[in-house]
């Protein structure tokens, strides 16, 4: 099915400090496709005491009308719009940017009360977008373009399923003239205990294996992509702590991980690695999903 040649973003009242609008712009001079800006009125506001739906019909269709303002002053050739929903948030934005590029929303959530946070409505568009097989970069508040040189980093584990993510890291690279740097975090099973691991090698076996794992993996993606610069580095330790961290200590200019939709019951909670870091990662976070 063909990628239609737009990205969605996700605005609310907060639209000009989350800086996920920001970043779509980036994307959208860098891929020269246009955005779609869309804001959805929570229908849960209407039955809010003591808040008049015409009042927040109104306080919508001005937010909407400064934010198209804004995009026509920085559209240049590129024809970006701004739309008005009501709905479900996470379900709407999702469902509108079915068969995108990519949906693009801030860490602080999309909806107008602070209450709306990445527990609920982040976490949710994530979900949702597994289901329908949307990309989604979850934008940190108050990120600012800069000039960084850092990688685009992406999470790979010991599947097979890794292919997604690491194509859509190596595009979002070769966009930026950047390199890619993939990144395996591994431990031990809490049944060993230290002593046992060193007694019998264990640790030093896995971690070799991990090395291993990843050199070929490198390997393999270098030889497809001879243009793109593609390092790789394996950490032992937790593993949001190592691939929030790993992100950070290279200045990642984004970081890339899978979302598996295995089925509807399993994808409604998001695997560890992805919710930590939903929460922690301190760059642009792309959720990329992986059907199995």
């Amino acid at each position: 099915m063909p990628v239609k040649p737009v990205i969605y973003v996700g605005v609310d009242g907060s639209w000009r400090d989350t800086g996920a609008l920001e970043w779509a712009l980036q994307e959208s001079l860098l891929l020269q496709e246009p955005l779609q800006a869309v804001h959805v009125i929570d229908e849960r506001l209407r039955h809010v005491p003591g808040w008049e739906p015409d009042a927040v019909d109104d306080a919508s269709m001005q937010l909407v009308g400064e934010v198209q303002k804004y995009l026509d002053d920085r559209r240049g050739r590129l024809d970006h719009e701004a739309d008005l929903m009501v709905g479900p948030p996470a379900r709407k934005l999702v469902e509108a940017a079915a068969g995108s590029r990519m949906l693009v929303v801030g860490r602080r959530g999309l909806g107008t009360f602070k209450r709306l946070l990445i527990g609920s409505t982040s976490e949710a568009v994530v979900t949702h977008a597994a289901h329908l097989m949307v990309p989604v970069v979850i934008v940190p508040e108050h990120w600012k373009p800069a000039d960084g040189t850092g990688p685009v980093v992406v999470a790979v584990d010991d599947a097979d399923d890794n292919t997604a993510a690491i194509e859509f890291a190596i595009a979002a690279a070769a966009e930026r003239k950047l390199p890619v740097r993939l990144l395996h975090v591994w431990d031990l099973p809490a049944i060993y205990s230290w002593d046992a691991m060193n007694t019998a090698g264990v640790g030093a076996e896995w971690a070799e294996n991990a090395q291993r794992h990843l050199e070929n993996l490198a390997a393999e993606w270098q030889n497809k992509y001879p243009e793109t610069p593609i390092q790789f580095e394996v950490r032992r330790g937790h593993a949001v702590d190592g691939v929030v961290t790993g992100a950070e200590e290279t200045n990642a200019q984004l970081l890339v991980v899978g979302s598996r939709n295995r089925t509807r019951l399993m994808s409604a909670l998001l695997g560890s690695v992805t919710r930590g870091a939903l929460h922690h990662a301190t760059c642009p976070l792309a959720v990329v999903p992986v059907q199995v």
